[in-house]
Formats: C-alpha cells, sequence, structure tokens
C-alpha cells in the first residue's frame, strides 16, 4: 500500500471504506497516527456521508491525558485484499486518521526525503 507526505510532513494514504460489506465503498484519504491505537478516526460529516451504523459510546484518552466521550460507528476496510472491520471513532479533526489498529502487523516506512510512505 502506497501513500505520499504532504507539505506539512503528514503521511497520508487512501483506504477504502463503506458501511458493510455490500455496501458502496468510498476512498478516503487518512493521515497515518502512530499514537492512535484504535482504527479510524472520521468526522461527522464524512460519518454521515458514508452512512456508517453507530456502535456505542467509548471513552477516549487525549493526548493531554484528560477523558472525554466519544461516539463510535462500524465501518469494513478494503486492508491488504480483504475486508476487514474496523470501528470509527467521531472527531471534529481536520483529516481523518488511521491508527495503530488496523496497523498491527505491518511495517511502515516513511521517507521524508523522497515524500513516499509505504505500509507492508
Amino acid at each position: 500500500m502506497m501513500g505520499f507526505v504532504d507539505e506539512r510532513n503528514r503521511a497520508l494514504i487512501s483506504v477504502k471504506v463503506a458501511s458493510g460489506l455490500d455496501s458502496k465503498v468510498a476512498e478516503v484519504l487518512v493521515w497515518i497516527d502512530t499514537a492512535f491505537d484504535g482504527h479510524l478516526v472520521f468526522s461527522k460529516d464524512l460519518i454521515s456521508m458514508l452512512e456508517l451504523d453507530s456502535l456505542v459510546e467509548t471513552e477516549a484518552i487525549l493526548a493531554d491525558g484528560s477523558k472525554v466521550a466519544m461516539e463510535s460507528y462500524f465501518s469494513v476496510v478494503e486492508w491488504f485484499g480483504k475486508k476487514v472491520p474496523a470501528q470509527v471513532i467521531e472527531n471534529e479533526g481536520r483529516l481523518p486518521l488511521l491508527g495503530t489498529g488496523l496497523l498491527a502487523g505491518r511495517t511502515v516506512y516513511i521517507n521524508y526525503e523522497t515524500k513516499q510512505v509505504a505500509i507492508t
């Protein structure tokens, strides 16, 4: 899986996401966030556009150590040739995030000189 480093040095890749196994797939550009141990973080607008089903409210610990309640949703991600279930956390960040929940068992290469990203 290939991606790129943008002008702000963010490592980005595109992932294919759907609300279910037989649902319409949308390609979403995500920022790789190795400090996030979940699967994905999307805005409420993107969650609505993808028509994701609500799961449960979950507690999250932010970078400053504070705890907040956040809504979570069900999605299916095309990940290395397989459709895998993934939890999406609702947040109002600028870019969708991809966390270590999907990166586990993979190797991430980020070359800031050539602006290339690869996940194997």
